[in-house]
């Protein structure tokens, strides 16, 4: 499931015309490359989330795959929302949750599935990055390969890890309960970091899938000049 409903304020006007996800990287949707990364690590069936601009996605991708589907979301008002549009798509078979604004490695999708796959007592994989100071992003704090916490946007030195959110995950169908019962946070939104929270909180048993090949958030402008070298 690719997450790729939003404008993308952060890009100033580049995101005027067109959704954050069909920006191009090498003359080429940023979307359309992830896309092919999970193609290629053994991902064939792939809901997107559309919003903003949402016919230039299905339109582009329109004679794509039969496999590849689509849904809209109609209201713009967070992540856990969108998430919970994967419901029927998935049902009960564990799968794959990214945005279409962030580039992960082949082997890195891979690798978080197989941990999924191979530990029957976890409910989900969390995705994350080492990093110098996870000031920028959530710094994930683990104890031996299992997440304890999440702390997002920490004050610039203050975090004890060096493990940063990736933004991709893998769950088992039980997140769909949590993400009902996410609040509205304080930015006004119903955001997934909300559901994965809730299932710390209840102790359920999250993994950190440390990320080894390349990656980028393609968050702000000066990031895809760093995208296109990954490319």
């Amino acid at each position: 499931m690719i997450l790729a409903a939003g404008r993308g304020t952060r890009m100033a006007g580049l995101t005027a015309d067109r959704p954050k996800a069909m920006l191009p990287l090498r003359n080429r949707p940023m979307l359309e490359l992830i896309l092919e990364r999970l193609r290629l690590a053994g991902f064939l069936e792939i809901l997107v989330v559309t919003g903003y601009r949402a016919e230039m996605i299905e339109e582009h991708f329109a004679v794509d795959s039969p496999a590849l589907r689509f849904r809209r979301q109609e209201e713009l008002n967070g992540t856990a929302r969108a998430a919970l549009l994967a419901r029927e798509f998935t049902g009960a078979e564990p799968f794959l949750l990214t945005f279409g604004d962030i580039l992960t490695g082949v082997e890195d999708y891979r690798a978080m599935a197989r941990m999924l796959e191979e530990d029957a007592a976890a409910e989900a994989v969390l995705a994350a990055k080492w990093v110098e100071d996870p000031w920028q992003g959530a710094a994930v704090y683990e104890d031996r390969g299992v997440v304890t916490r999440i702390v997002e946007k920490p004050v610039r030195g203050a975090s004890t890890t060096h493990w940063n959110s990736a933004g991709s995950y893998c769950f088992r169908a039980s997140i769909f309960e949590e993400l009902e019962r996410v609040p509205l946070s304080p930015r006004g939104e119903y955001e997934l970091t909300s559901a994965i929270e809730q299932l710390l909180a209840r102790r359920v048993r999250v993994l950190l899938c440390g990320l080894h090949g390349g990656w980028r958030d393609v968050g702000r402008p000066e990031d895809l000049e760093e995208a296109e070298g990954m490319v």
